[in-house]
């Protein structure tokens, strides 16, 4: 089957976002993209655990020389809204996603996309499945059902992890990074940048 987002950059995020959006992950079923998450580790031989809230931690290795640096926390939640047009058959139980590109924009036909948080997921596996970014160690927390309640931040046990430093990836504008989810500072921050593909 042809990819629909083969042509959007950066390729192996929208390679990983297409996949899950062919898993249904609505709020409250999210088992289905909590097995894919661990047969992904599995398949890399990526240290995973998985509790009963279906939340996932995925953890790689720093690469040769940031074995030193601390170990950073990515987090992102599983789950979606499920919402849809009157017109829609859709079912958020079973059926994928019918994503398309137009104009440039991403959307998905008469549902909900699940870009939030669906694009905290992709960035997590890509990084995960790159052989090519330098890091320190990475623990990659995916949490469930967080649009019905943080239940499944609720029930991490947050002794699993060991990392020093979190960047949640869930925010509410493009362009925003928030880093850790409980303070009350903001600092905006202008960088200069050039695109390339």
């Amino acid at each position: 089957m042809p990819r629909v987002l083969a042509d959007l950059y950066p390729e192996k995020v929208f390679y990983y976002f297409e996949q899950i959006s062919a898993i249904p992950r609505g709020s409250g079923n999210v088992k289905k993209i909590a097995d894919y998450l661990c047969f992904f580790a599995k398949v890399r031989q990526l240290e995973w655990e998985r509790d009963e809230a279906d939340n996932v931690i995925i953890r790689k290795p720093a690469t040769p020389g940031y074995e030193d640096a601390a170990t950073v926390i990515l987090q992102g939640h599983t789950d979606m809204v499920c919402a849809k047009t009157e017109e829609s058959t859709h079912d958020f139980l079973k059926d994928p996603l019918d994503l398309r590109v137009e104009d440039g924009w991403l959307s998905a036909n008469g549902t909900t996309l699940g870009g939030d948080n669906g694009i905290a997921v992709a960035y997590g596996l890509a990084i995960l499945a790159s052989d090519d970014l330098e890091h320190p160690a990475l623990e990659v927390v995916f949490t469930s059902d967080e649009e019905i309640g943080l239940l499944g931040a609720k029930a991490l046990d947050m002794s699993r992890l060991k990392g020093k430093y979190l960047l949640n990836l869930d925010s509410e504008s493009e362009g925003i990074l928030t880093v850790s989810c409980a303070g009350g500072s903001m600092t905006t921050v202008t960088l200069p940048f050039t695109r390339s593909h």
